[in-house]
């Protein structure tokens, strides 16, 4: 499939507050997923580019954390309105470069706007505590502190979302930030940064290059960063949790899913059929909360894959840069789109049934796939312990509550999980066992506002403090605490003028 060409631009580092072009002659293009055309040049950062961005991070971090903490926070406030301002731009590249339709990348921005609109409230979420006499006129309090140069690389299915999980937190807490994209959409960062430069963040306190492995490992090995933030697949979490925590840096690795969604024979079929759809298929499959097993439980397995599948081939299912209202984007690459597919030949030779394929031949050169429903998967097969990260719904079939909770415990990961019920019983048993750290009860994606923390489990983080929320304040602070004896200045206090009013 021959891909278009439209206007190229070449992709910019922003080092130290300059946007310029790295030491580098190697270069990957940058796709429209709905049209096939190349958009952009990104360039593949070098390990000399890392140490000169690290060296600016480096350099602006004494200044930045001295700056007083509504000072920074009055530089998000700011943030907060020009991403308002540019929402809709902002989406319009999201939509550009990953294939997501408006509304899904509308979405995305404005879950990113939350994240800000938390850390500004860092005046109060940076309190420490405190104990006056906790022994004989000694008081003790325990303050928060910058960590220092901060990391965060991020993966191409959230553009903008995942980014904000992370720097608006970073900074607020007087950290510098160095944001490594994914090479396959650095549009939106870019604009990210632009826009953090007009809030009038300083210099060097918020950085950006763009690389592959040779610019992730540079990041890994430079002993002046001491914190990393990372979402992306399982395998790479694993190595970069491994890498970053063996050189001595706090890591926060969050990576790959199979979540789970149980439909009970008692759920609300048409709105627990809505809500998997939307939570299957929707940004294409491609993000770590999307449902990849629906769960059948007894009596109502037949009537819901039948129900499941109509209403998934009523979806459309097209170019999403167009105005059309479409339900179902592209694939973020064409090679992307053969490896999703193959998952359909791979249940078929394990016994599943492909019971709706979504393979179909579809119009211009946009990386295009269908919503496919492969029923009759047991836990043994590829299709129940692989991630697929495309719209391809796996079915499995439990006689009751008890086993479908045991299908959980068989799986190594652990994100997110629902469950579709009227019974208050069986949603409190879901809630307490099911093996994932967050649950949805009748709720189709249980991701958490950013308020709270996004606690995966097992193969799917590793680390101690999650992003977003309290456990992202704490991750991007460290704590100090001091133990204070008080004195009286030397002299004779009594006929001292200071004190002579508490003496009368």
């Amino acid at each position: 499939m021959a891909a278009e060409t439209e206007d190229i631009i070449d992709v910019l580092n922003l080092c130290g507050g300059t946007w310029e072009s790295p030491q580098t002659d190697r270069y990957d293009d940058v796709f429209n997923p709905s049209t096939g055309a190349v958009i952009a040049r990104v360039p593949l950062s070098s390990a000399d580019d890392v140490a000169r961005t690290v060296s600016a991070a480096a350099d602006a971090l004494p200044g930045w954390s001295r700056t007083p903490v509504i000072e920074r926070a009055r530089v998000m406030f700011r943030y907060r309105e020009l991403l308002e301002q540019n929402l809709e731009r902002l989406s319009e590249l999201v939509t550009r470069e990953h294939g997501k339709s408006m509304a899904e990348s509308r979405a995305e921005v404005r879950r990113g706007i939350e994240v800000v609109e938390f850390a500004c409230g860092i005046p109060s979420l940076m309190m420490g505590q405190s104990v006056a006499n906790i022994a004989s006129d000694v008081d003790a309090d325990v303050a928060k502190h910058p960590v220092g140069v901060c990391v965060g690389i991020t993966p191409y299915n959230f553009p903008a979302m995942v980014p904000m999980w992370m720097f608006p937190i970073a900074l607020v807490c007087g950290n510098s930030f160095i944001l490594k994209p994914s090479e396959k959409v650095p549009l939106t960062a870019v604009r990210l940064a632009e826009l953090l430069l007009e809030a009038g963040l300083p210099e060097g306190v918020f950085n950006l290059i763009h690389g592959g492995r040779e610019c992730v490992d540079a990041l890994l090995d430079d002993s002046r960063v001491a914190a990393v933030s990372f979402v992306g697949s399982t395998g790479v979490a694993r190595s970069i949790y491994e890498r970053g925590t063996r050189a001595g840096k706090r890591v926060q690795a969050a990576g790959g899913a199979k979540n789970h969604c149980v439909i009970m024979p008692d759920a609300d079929p048409e709105l627990a059929v809505s809500a998997l759809a939307a939570a299957s298929y929707g940004c294409g499959g491609q993000r770590c909360m999307a449902t990849s097993v629906a769960v059948a439980v007894g009596r109502i397995a037949d009537s819901f894959v039948d129900r499941l599948c109509s209403h998934a081939a009523s979806l459309s299912v097209g170019p999403t840069d167009t105005g059309d209202a479409i339900d179902i984007g592209p694939l973020i690459r064409n090679e992307h789109v053969q490896r999703v597919s193959s998952y359909l030949d791979v249940a078929h030779e394990d016994g599943a049934e492909v019971v709706l394929d979504g393979r179909r031949n579809f119009e211009g050169n946009g990386f295009f796939l269908g919503p496919s429903v492969v029923d009759q998967v047991t836990p043994d097969m590829r299709m129940a312990r692989e991630e697929i990260f495309g719209p391809v719904l796996s079915v499995m079939r439990a006689d009751n509550l008890e086993a479908a909770l045991a299908f959980g415990d068989l799986c190594e990961y652990g994100n997110g999980a629902s469950i579709f019920t009227r019974d208050g019983f069986a949603a409190r048993q879901f809630r307490e066992h099911f093996n994932a750290g967050m649950i949805g009860i009748n709720v189709g994606v249980p991701a958490p506002m950013a308020w709270f923390p996004f606690t995966g489990w097992n193969s799917s983080f590793f680390g101690d403090l999650h992003v977003q929320g309290l456990e992202g304040i704490q991750f991007y602070t460290r704590q100090k605490v001091t133990l204070t004896r008080w004195f009286r200045s030397s002299g004779d206090s009594a006929e001292d003028p200071i004190w002579r009013g508490q003496q009368s």
